[in-house]
């Protein structure tokens, strides 16, 4: 309803995790290149973690459009799954028949075998991805560890990236679990933008938008930062919020009174984040002794995977 008031062509604060409207802070172009050189490598695991709306499904998708076309891709949303679910789920998203009247883990990860060596020897290259992965069962977990041991000499035939909340870390550190800690390659911890980048994302999803107009002051997008401490989902409720009140007021700028009266109507009142977490450095690990520079440079379209 305010589109054409503001010079839109679409709304530019929608919480959908579109890809085109991926803003590529430094914390998302970092953790870009460690997804990027983890499933360069042989291994069978890459982990991206970070909390509630910081922007980890957007990063997957706007991998997923860099994948090269030889490239299947699984997809898996809610893994509160069993073991016999989780397989008959990538089976389905891989398109593999199998009989599900008789289904077994065996039965089923034959058919996952057999499927994922005729796709290498066609020259393709499997991706499992799963979102939420802090839902997995210790059990299911170690099921896709075993699925990673379908390999040749020189590679795994099925590379799995697990995408979640920082709880995720916590449940790899677990004895049993030492062995898949151990298959991944990279990982990383994505934070909140800081003020800085909060400025330019607001600024950057409005061009996308289809406007230049600086519709928030400076002192709204300080308020902004103070209010969200620079997490995404948040940031995105907020500002939707803003715009249809200033549109309501027939407002052309969005200041600070505004932002704030905002947040009391748009947001829960315990969803601001802790300070402190946005402040801190961004805690990724390399597995490899590889420059940030080197990764970025092999380029984000993953031609060597073909």
């Amino acid at each position: 309803m305010y589109l054409s008031y503001f010079g839109l062509s679409e709304k530019p604060f929608s919480i959908a995790p579109n890809p085109e409207y991926l803003f590529l802070s430094e914390r998302h172009k970092e953790a870009l290149a460690h997804l990027t050189y983890g499933l360069g490598e042989a291994g069978g695991f890459v982990l991206l973690t970070g909390e509630v709306g910081t922007g980890k499904t957007t990063l997957t998708r706007s991998l997923q459009e860099q994948l090269p076309e030889n490239t299947q891709v699984a997809q898996i949303h809610n893994p509160a799954l069993s073991q016999l679910e989780l397989l008959a789920s990538i089976c389905d998203e891989l398109k593999i028949e199998y009989d599900s009247a008789n289904a077994t883990l065996k039965t089923l990860t034959d058919v996952i075998k057999k499927h994922l060596e005729a796709n290498n020897q066609a020259g393709g290259h499997t991706i499992l991805i799963i979102d939420e992965a802090q839902l997995l069962a210790p059990d299911v977990l170690e099921q896709l560890r075993l699925l990673t041991n379908i390999e040749t000499d020189h590679k795994k035939l099925l590379q799995i990236v697990l995408v979640g909340q920082p709880e995720l870390q916590e449940l790899l550190k677990r004895t049993e679990l030492r062995q898949l800690a151990q298959r991944i390659t990279a990982r990383y911890h994505l934070l909140p933008l800081t003020e800085g980048q909060v400025f330019a994302y607001v600024k950057h999803r409005l061009f996308k938008a289809g406007t230049e107009q600086a519709l928030f002051s400076g002192d709204a997008l300080k308020a902004i930062y103070q209010v969200t401490q620079g997490v995404p989902r948040l940031i995105n409720l907020l500002c939707e919020r803003c715009l249809v009140g200033a549109f309501s007021q027939q407002k052309l700028s969005i200041d600070s009174e505004l932002v704030m009266r905002s947040a009391a109507e748009a947001l829960p009142p315990t969803s601001t984040p802790m300070a402190t977490v946005a402040n801190k450095e961004p805690s990724y690990v390399w597995l490899y002794p590889v420059s940030f520079l080197a990764v970025l440079g092999m380029g984000i379209g993953l031609s060597y995977l073909i």
